[in-house]
């Protein structure tokens, strides 16, 4: 497993490369998941009320959910260029500038 992790705003993203031989987790309806890379991690967005509550920039805000949905990649390449754009779309969407988040690409095992 490859560990794909976003920092910025005071707060942190991670989400999981799942490498050929490894077992994915199954959602109902994913697509890909037979794909020898598959990326997997959380979707959120801000919201006004409800949600959670998240720390970004020391101000609170409340964040919502979506439900993981796997994507499968034929190579490692893609696999972790895609997983980059995410974690960067996550922090926009909360309102953190792509160019701020620092991202880490490191395996499972080495964590």
């Amino acid at each position: 497993m490859i560990l794909v992790r976003g920092r910025g705003g005071g707060t942190e993203l991670t989400g999981t490369v799942f490498e050929r031989g490894e077992e994915p987790p199954t959602y109902a309806g994913a697509p890909d998941e037979d794909a020898p890379y598959v990326w997997v991690c959380d979707s959120f967005y801000e919201v006004e009320s409800g949600g959670s509550p998240l720390l970004v920039d020391g101000d609170q805000i409340r964040v919502a959910f979506e439900e993981p949905s796997p994507r499968g990649f034929d190579t490692r390449e893609a696999a972790l260029a895609a997983a980059k754009e995410h974690v960067r779309t996550q922090f926009a969407r909360i309102g953190v500038d792509s160019a701020d988040v620092a991202i880490e690409v490191e395996r499972a095992d080495e964590a």
